[in-house]
């Protein structure tokens, strides 16, 4: 995806409710906690357990380095009062289009969080010219499956042993897309 002319360091979204902002130094210390949440670390498999200050450091870091290089699009998603979730838009992907994902925070789930920072960056790959957009989701992660959905996406099949799992094998994955005519 082409972004002539977009600074992604300073690009920012906003939805409804969110603003999805650029990682800073002040953001460490909420996505060491957020990580902390068992239920974070069943489904971001690529965190480390036990997930520590220098491993958020590292985290932000890296994602800062990916919006310096236009290879990403990483987002903290604040309600105004912080975190509440994190967001990203890798945008190598080629055949399928960029690849959209979201974590909520364990103190803001249950709000439609995650359903509007998914909707967020769509629209925003939209508006920058990208025709399609995709997510993939673990065969098991049934509430992120409900937010793909909810975020307009469809689901377009299985993607068999795609995502590494903690005990070294490898897990089945759930193919969502959304084009810019839907």
């Amino acid at each position: 995806m082409e972004l002539p002319g977009t600074d992604l360091t300073t690009e920012v979204v906003r939805t409804a409710r969110l603003v999805l902002r650029p990682f800073t130094d002040d953001d460490v210390d909420a996505v060491h906690r957020a990580t902390q949440d068992p239920e974070a670390q069943r489904w971001i498999t690529g965190a480390p357990v036990p997930y520590t200050v220098a491993d958020a450091r590292a985290f932000v870091d890296t994602v800062v380095r990916q919006r310096a290089e236009g290879t990403g699009l990483s987002v903290v998603a604040d309600a105004g009062d912080g975190l509440v979730g994190t967001g990203g838009l890798l945008l190598g992907g080629r055949h399928l289009g960029p690849e959209i994902g979201y974590s909520v925070a364990p103190w803001a789930r249950r709000r439609g969080y995650a359903t509007e920072i998914a909707d967020g960056l769509a629209a925003w790959a939209f508006a920058h010219g990208a025709p399609r957009v995709h997510l993939v989701v673990d065969v098991d992660n049934g509430a992120s499956q409900e937010v793909a959905a909810r975020a307009g996406f469809t689901r377009e099949g299985v993607v068999r042993a795609a995502l590494p799992r903690r005990d070294g094998t490898r897990g089945d994955a759930v193919l969502f897309g959304r084009l810019a005519t839907d």
